[in-house]
């Protein structure tokens, strides 16, 4: 497998997935869309995307694996692609950035590749296994903040579980105020690739699935970046949680997540 061509081909895969995006945007309208669950909303953009993706990606490696958003399961032993098609499907819905194309590919259980496509700004952050994360084929890195007190932060909010609201809302007091701020934009592929090129300097979120954040562990971690769940634990992926940054205020942040957090 030749790993750097695959990963070349994957960020046009991602590039033209998000061309099809934008042009949908253009006359997308409120008739569109679905309801999956409560606040958790699809549409026949999302669906087309990860066809359209799909499709690319088994011409690209065939034989492999898919564990996609919108209903795409088959899982393969070893090489597995893991897509969002369209990350931030309600900031799509309401004609507000940012909004995101994210492909991971593992190997086993190693994210070996990560592509994270924001359609607004045209910005394609990749990476691959033992290699530099880049932007736009600029190679990027963390920030060096080295306090909570001097940093911006990322997080999203709940919108349809609410277990652990509360202890949410103590860990986003705190953070607000003790920090230079707190953004919450709507997509978590781009949250860890905002925190990859150092615009955040770190994030925490709960009740986030594989596709919403696989590509965007992998850039972060080539960047630089260090991932836990909320224990300090590695049950990021698969935990529905997950703690990123720099590694220069990663342990002083974790200590507070973990403190609000932990169950």
């Amino acid at each position: 497998m030749n790993i750097e061509m695959i990963c070349k081909e994957t960020c046009n895969i991602a590039r033209e997935a998000g061309e099809y995006i934008r042009g949908e945007s253009l006359k997308f309208s409120t008739g569109d869309i679905e309801t999956k669950g409560k606040h958790d909303y699809v549409s026949y953009v999302d669906k087309n995307t990860e066809k359209k993706i799909i499709n690319n990606l088994q011409k690209l490696i065939p034989g492999t694996g898919f564990i996609a958003e919108e209903g795409t399961y088959k899982q393969e032993k070893k090489y597995n692609w893991i897509i969002d098609p369209l990350d931030g499907t309600t900031n799509f819905i309401h004609g507000l950035p940012p909004y995101s194309v994210s492909i991971a590919l593992m190997d086993n259980q190693e994210i070996i590749l990560g592509v994270v496509y924001e359609i607004g700004l045209d910005e394609c952050f990749f990476t691959r296994k033992d290699c530099p994360a880049y932007l736009n084929g600029k190679e990027i890195n963390v920030s060096k903040t080295g306090k909570v007190n001097d940093s911006l932060l990322a997080t999203g909010f709940p919108f349809s579980n609410f277990d652990r609201f509360d202890q949410f809302i103590d860990s986003l007091r705190y953070f607000m105020r003790n920090s230079h701020g707190v953004r919450r934009l709507g997509s978590a592929a781009v949250d860890l690739a905002y925190t990859a090129c150092g615009r955040f300097d770190a994030f925490w979120e709960y009740n986030l699935n594989p596709w919403d954040i696989a590509a965007g562990i992998i850039i972060l971690k080539n960047a630089g970046g260090k991932v836990s769940d909320f224990s300090g634990g590695n049950k990021y992926l698969s935990g529905k949680e997950i703690v990123a940054g720099n590694p220069y205020l990663f342990e002083e942040f974790l200590e507070h997540v973990r403190k609000f957090m932990s169950e």
